[in-house]
């Protein structure tokens, strides 16, 4: 039995005969006819009486009751089938900050391996900014980053927490102090990430609660403020994750509300997540508990 059988069985109930269901599938009569017999031979049942007219068997009307859904069921278990099948194979498009390359993307990303071999994955870095404004446009899949300013239009699921962190020189007059308020900050040149950074606005909360303003330089990408820090006297803020290099040191700042929620971002526009989708956002999620737990 397949799915051409039943389709004529089907068009032979709608167009009374044998004659019209041939004209409006366009195909000779006799291979109405021979479709017909395979699906009666394979049923074992006879349904239609011979004749002219088309004329339903007792078997055959509780057969044609049910054909209208058993094509359907048919139909979505082939659909089912090719979607899987297309699940197995293509490009998933995943965005995430700086921080998450080194451990927990790599790891995520292999594990991903060892189960869907041929699905590639183009990973896009990026800040927050960025990453959600490429939600928008269908260029991601899904990301790993802050929640946007104007979440609305996005599911944000959060997974850690970031927390900035300053740093300087080990020869700056900061360094060998236990304990440093923030306003201290203030005295001197600070590096920072720029607006579209993740830790942007909590920042700027931060700057406008004191009269002074402090000298602030900036750049694009956090991870780069490390490498300034290290040859100019200057603070740098960064994000407690942010490797340093040597003769850099982490200050003991005392600073409340530094944490900054990270998570899964997906739009909600999306109705349909794939099962690879789904497992490597899984495998995203494992290593990110894993790595910061």
């Amino acid at each position: 039995m397949d799915l051409k059988e039943l389709t004529t069985f089907q068009t032979i109930l709608q167009e009374g005969n044998f004659s019209k269901a041939a004209a409006k599938l366009n195909y000779a009569q006799s291979t109405i006819t021979n479709q017909v017999q395979r699906l009666e031979k394979e049923l074992g049942i006879k349904l239609f009486k011979r004749g002219w007219d088309s004329e339903l068997t007792a078997s055959g009307r509780i057969f044609a009751a049910e054909i209208d859904s058993l094509i359907r069921h048919w139909t979505y278990v082939a659909d089912q089938a090719k979607a899987l099948q297309k699940e197995e194979i293509g490009t998933l498009r995943i965005g995430g900050l700086e921080s998450l390359t080194k451990e927990v993307l790599p790891r995520s990303l292999l594990r991903f391996m060892e189960h869907k071999p041929n699905v590639s994955c183009h990973f896009v870095i990026g800040n927050t900014a960025s990453l959600s404004h490429a939600l928008l446009q269908n260029q991601l899949d899904f990301a790993i980053c802050g929640e946007p300013a104007d979440p609305a239009s996005y599911h944000f699921e959060p997974l850690y927490q970031e927390r900035i962190s300053f740093i300087a020189g080990n020869n700056h007059p900061l360094a060998a102090k236990d304990e440093i308020a923030f306003e201290e900050l203030l005295d001197y040149p600070i590096m920072a990430g720029g607006a579209t950074c993740l830790y942007h606005s909590q920042l700027s909360k931060h700057f406008s609660r004191y009269t002074d303003t402090p000298f602030l330089h900036t750049v694009s990408q956090i991870s780069a403020i490390a490498g300034f820090v290290r040859q100019i006297p200057c603070i740098g803020a960064v994000l407690e994750s942010t490797p340093l290099p040597p003769n850099v040191v982490r200050l003991q700042v005392t600073l409340k509300d530094a944490a900054i929620p990270v998570g899964l971002l997906q739009s909600r526009n999306v109705e349909y997540q794939s099962s690879s989708k789904k497992l490597l956002m899984q495998y995203v999620t494992e290593e990110l508990e894993s790595h910061f737990q």
